[in-house]
């Protein structure tokens, strides 16, 4: 790809912003009320798994932040800071987190549909497509394509289903629904889905292969609602910066703000698409959201795989960090909690770890735990102030010069 330039006469500043799905650091006060009291999942998971190859995390402060009894004996590296963040917005949904990281908070939760979407709205999405729809339930989507799978394959029905999140999915298989039908389908149930029906995302779910051996594809398309105000994304924009994200991040910003995007796919493509971004953007904002940690290890209880997938990500932030200059700031954090240690297979509601770098902070003499931050919000704001974004609303930057 070519290189990503700036508007005339801005800085040359970059930030790189990297969300771990599903990596929350323990549950939150309110926990309980969402039936996830107890919840911890990267503590769990590299408890579980030790010892774990994860140097580069440590070192810039995970351990500290998980309270881990080896944190003490881990030097931190120079220009690193480390701390929590709660969220001010209420659920525990992937779009309400990713938002309110780009400085949106949400008084309202997305609407639920735990026993299924109501009659107002089957019957609309069913007239919309002409044809009949398939379970309307709160369930797996692993567990429900073996459950009506054939009978799909008979039918041509789409499988519709939610979650303990605000979505309305539709899993169709290839060799009966194209992707593009599918992607048609899922734009005609978002029209649809306002109002107090207004969920967070709707999702096209394809799969392929025979009864029982049914493996969902890298055809998944996100629809979400349109961000109800500006977002970090869209100040970076209209201040003359390269916007360029990764994987689902620009389908949650509706593609909005954004000025270069990758596909990516899992956390290996994601990452390969990030590093080449850090390559070919020399300024600007850069977003990555490595998702196989909530949706292929998480939501299944794959501690295990959640496990190698962290060593996996370690080794490759070693060769991100081999690439930052100066002018960079590295941003590492999640969007909500998703235990796969846990009974359920849910997102969990949880603190978010904030990891902090810049080679510009190494000689800076600064308190490096950053403490608990009461937004996810903050991080906006410090990428804002760090690009010399002018920004108002939810959220404070970390002082990294406050004397220790």
């Amino acid at each position: 790809m070519t290189k990503l330039t700036p508007e005339p006469d801005v800085p040359l500043k970059r930030v790189i912003v990297i969300v771990l799905d599903g990596a929350g650091v323990g549950a939150l006060p309110d926990a309980d009320v969402y039936g996830d009291q107890g919840a911890n999942t990267l503590k769990h998971v590299i408890e579980k798994h030790q010892p774990l190859k994860l140097q580069n995390l440590f070192s810039l402060g995970l351990a500290a932040v998980l309270k881990l009894k080896e944190a003490d004996r881990i030097k931190l590296i120079d220009g690193s800071a480390y701390g929590r963040m709660q969220p001010l917005s209420p659920g525990k949904d992937t779009t309400s987190g990713h938002w309110e990281l780009a400085g949106l908070v949400l008084e309202h939760p997305f609407p639920l549909f735990p026993q299924g979407f109501p009659s107002a709205v089957i019957d609309q999405f069913e007239k919309a497509i002409g044809r009949r729809t398939l379970g309307n339930v709160a369930a797996s989507g692993t567990e429900i394509i073996k459950e009506l799978g054939a009978e799909h394959l008979k039918t041509g029905f789409p499988i519709v289903y939610t979650s303990a999140d605000s979505v309305f999915q539709i899993a169709a298989h290839e060799n009966v629904v194209s992707r593009e039908m599918l992607y048609q389908w899922c734009e005609k149930a978002r029209a649809i889905l306002t109002g107090s029906y207004a969920v967070g995302r709707v999702i096209a779910r394809p799969f392929i292969g025979d009864d029982g051996a049914y493996q969902r594809t890298a055809g998944r398309h996100d629809y979400s609602l349109e961000p109800p105000g500006e977002t970090l994304l869209d100040q970076a924009k209209a201040a003359g910066y390269p916007v360029a994200v990764v994987g689902k991040v620009a389908d949650i910003f509706t593609h909005r703000g954004i000025t270069e995007k990758r596909p990516g796919g899992n956390n290996q493509l994601i990452n390969a698409d990030l590093e080449l971004l850090i390559d070919h953007c020399p300024t600007g904002l850069l977003w990555a959201t490595y998702g196989d940690f909530d949706t292929v290890y998480g939501h299944r209880n794959d501690s295990a795989g959640f496990a190698r997938a962290l060593e996996e990500f370690d080794l490759n932030l070693g060769s991100i960090l081999k690439k930052l200059k100066n002018e960079d700031l590295l941003l590492i954090t999640a969007d909500h909690g998703c235990d796969p240690t846990f009974p359920t297979t849910d997102h969990t509601r949880e603190f978010v770890p904030i990891i902090t770098w810049s080679p510009a902070l190494a000689s800076k003499e600064f308190e490096p735990n950053l403490g608990l931050r009461k937004s996810y919000a903050d991080l906006a704001a410090t990428a804002a102030a760090w690009l010399k974004i002018e920004r108002s609303g939810e959220g404070k930057p970390f002082n990294w010069f406050s004397k220790t």
